[in-house]
């Protein structure tokens, strides 16, 4: 089937699908990678299989968060709902849970793989891990057709989408661990008037699929599906940040503590495609790189916009991301790989970046 057959079929079935609303049953990825090699875009594969989540050298902080020892002393009760609570600001979710990180590790682990994913990243000493790129199987419409002759032609049917989601766990002073997961979607587009060529682009991110596997992760920690749906409409939302100049410099202004900033701030990084090397949280600083998607140069996409246009290698660029507080007033800025201040125009954007996700 050639590019244009695809997605005039992916057309028609998204057309068919008349609900768009996020619930229960409304996300299926298990067997979602089973398909025909072709299902998987070679460049999203590439995305989940380069070089860019070796840490190299000595780590810095991050290495301390060494999963094996975490406060021992901490409650380790799973049925109890008296140790797990939601945190929100704006569209941004996240778990804290009276656990010590090394008892949380493996039934994360389990929960993604459970819920039908592969995992391209499972680094304990760093308290991250990253799914492969999946499909969303029950976004396909179940209609006549597909109901009754669908399980022989299934690979014929697409949405055209593919997730993957990378989950963060930060230890707290007490003992305790905070629970980030966020999202990164790519969809197939038209590259030409013709229609008979495709590429993948990434998409939005999707805070509320972010809640609904936050959701689903709160039962297997041990809650039920009523707790669960009580504590994720609980939770305060605000949020205030904007874009602003210091010394000539754009930075981001948020009017939260640093506690509360630092957690926003990584989340931001994690969703919007930034790889987190290694954090010192005393100093306040996140050393990320940026590897670009390797998208059809004609039509690159948001990332190459991001950066200025298409390149033409992989390198990382690399950054390290200030967040400063001064009481209840944090300030979050853009440093080259040295550590010196960036007003270049790709710090700029960076800075617009982070700014609008932490809207």
């Amino acid at each position: 089937m050639n590019h244009s057959s695809k997605l005039a079929l992916l057309s028609l079935s998204l057309a068919l699908a008349a609900c768009s609303s996020l619930d229960s049953d409304k996300i299926n990825y298990k067997g979602a990678g089973k398909g025909p090699s072709l299902d998987v875009p070679p460049d999203l594969t590439q995305l989940s299989r380069d070089s860019r989540y070796t840490t190299p050298g000595e780590a810095v902080s991050a290495s301390s968060f060494q999963i094996g020892q975490g406060n021992q002393s901490a409650p380790t009760a799973i049925n109890s709902m008296n140790d797990v609570r939601i945190d929100r600001a704006g569209t941004q979710r996240w778990l804290v849970i009276n656990r010590p990180a090394d008892k949380l590790w493996q039934p994360v682990r389990d929960f993604w793989q459970e819920s039908g994913f592969s995992l391209t990243m499972d680094q304990a000493n760093l308290g991250i891990m990253e799914t492969d790129w999946a499909e969303n199987r029950a976004k396909l419409p179940q209609d006549f057709i597909r109901n009754t002759i669908g399980k022989l032609f299934d690979s014929l049917y697409s949405t055209g989408e593919r997730d993957k989601f990378r989950t963060r766990l930060e230890r707290t002073a007490n003992g305790g661990t905070e629970i980030f997961i966020s999202h990164r979607g790519m969809v197939e587009v038209y590259s030409n008037t013709q229609k008979d060529t495709t590429v993948w682009q990434p998409r939005p991110v999707d805070p509320e699929l972010e809640a609904e596997f936050l959701s689903r992760l709160m039962v297997k920690l041990g809650a039920t599906q009523e707790q669960s749906k009580a504590l994720m409409a609980t939770g305060v939302s605000r949020s205030s940040a904007r874009v602003t100049t210091v010394n000539g410099q754009s930075v981001v202004q948020i009017e939260e503590g640093f506690d509360r900033a630092w957690r926003r701030v990584g989340l931001s990084l994690d969703r919007t495609g930034f790889t987190v090397e290694d954090r010192d949280r005393v100093q306040g600083v996140y050393f990320v790189r940026y590897v670009e998607p390797l998208v059809d140069k004609k039509d690159a996409g948001f990332f190459s916009s991001l950066f200025g246009g298409a390149k033409s290698d992989a390198n990382p660029l690399k950054y390290r991301i200030a967040v400063v507080s001064q009481g209840e007033s944090t300030t979050v800025s853009v440093l080259s790989a040295t550590g010196a201040p960036d007003s270049s125009v790709n710090a700029q954007r960076i800075v617009k970046v982070i700014a609008e996700d932490l809207k």
